[in-house]
């Protein structure tokens, strides 16, 4: 995600200082890189002073695909998400975005679309629980120091440079290469949004008024399958495609699907392209990495 909002900023004429462990591997000069460690609070301190920004997005989490569910992780990214919010307010920070999830939400209520304001929350595993505790934390926050936050509830992302393992990511390296695609039968249903459009629903909510918990979505419900299939016929290579390889979680909702509401109406973001378009678009990044 972060090198997709870079873009976006970048586009949208803001002052962009970006944050990683290791700039020299994200190779991207048109931002001013610092490299330190976020979970370094001290080493955080004092580049938020010496920086002094007035808007500031955060997405900085454990994301390592099949592990960050139940990581331990997890509480140190929440301690130190509250400390750089705190150190934040204390240079004069005026409106952050930090990115939630829709893991937040109690899914099994997911019948009806997942709504900011009348869905219950019950957050699922380390991460579902880490993600709360940090919105409530900056809530409190916010109450004494004035600050003007949004926390965005990512659903389900695509994209360019996802981790490979993702859902399309690998069904579309798979059968670029020839190989078969193994799947389960594709019945849940999901919301799909592709990265780069969630980039630029992220902008469009630091540049709005809007405040609390608002949710990045397209509202449009595909199931799993359809979208297997769309990613099968980019690349290719339907035949290849095994669906009920896979054994189906019992645990696993059959419906996720995100309240947009109020992403449309207060904030006016509608994504830009189809879904199937931006399917199209990883694919190709995928093939011009294939093998030889």
């Amino acid at each position: 995600m972060g090198r997709q909002v870079l873009a976006s900023l970048r586009g949208r004429g803001h002052e962009v200082h970006a944050v990683s462990r290791n700039p020299a591997e994200v190779g991207d000069r048109a931002v001013e890189w610092h490299a330190i460690d976020l979970l370094d609070q001290g080493a955080t301190e004092a580049l938020v002073q010496r920086v002094a920004p007035t808007h500031l997005v955060h997405l900085a989490w454990c994301s390592e695909h099949g592990v960050y569910w139940e990581s331990p992780e997890n509480e140190h990214w929440l301690a130190a998400g509250v400390s750089l919010l705190e150190d934040f307010v204390a240079a004069g920070g005026r409106r952050a975005v930090l990115a939630g999830t829709c893991a937040e939400y109690d899914w099994s209520c997911a019948e009806a679309p997942l709504s900011e304001t009348a869905t219950p929350l019950a957050p699922r595993g380390a991460y579902g629980r880490a993600k709360d505790s940090l919105r409530r934390e900056v809530e409190a926050l916010g109450a004494r120091s004035g600050l003007r936050f949004a926390w965005a509830r990512l659903f389900f992302l695509f994209g360019p440079a996802e981790h490979p393992d993702r859902l399309v990511a690998s069904v579309a390296r798979a059968v670029l290469s020839g190989q078969t695609a193994d799947c389960t039968e594709g019945r849940q249903v999901r919301d799909y949004l592709p990265s780069t459009e969630v980039a630029e629903a992220i902008v469009a909510v630091l540049e709005s008024g809007v405040s609390g918990a608002i949710n990045l979505g397209s509202g449009v419900p595909i199931s799993v399958r359809e979208l297997i299939e769309l990613v099968g016929a980019a690349a290719g290579g339907e035949e290849r495609l095994r669906f009920g390889a896979i054994p189906f979680r019992a645990d696993e909702p059959l419906r996720i699907v995100a309240d947009v509401d109020r992403l449309a109406r207060e904030v006016g973001w509608r994504p830009r392209r189809t879904l199937e378009q931006a399917v199209v678009e990883t694919v190709e990044w995928w093939r011009e990495r294939a093998p030889a």
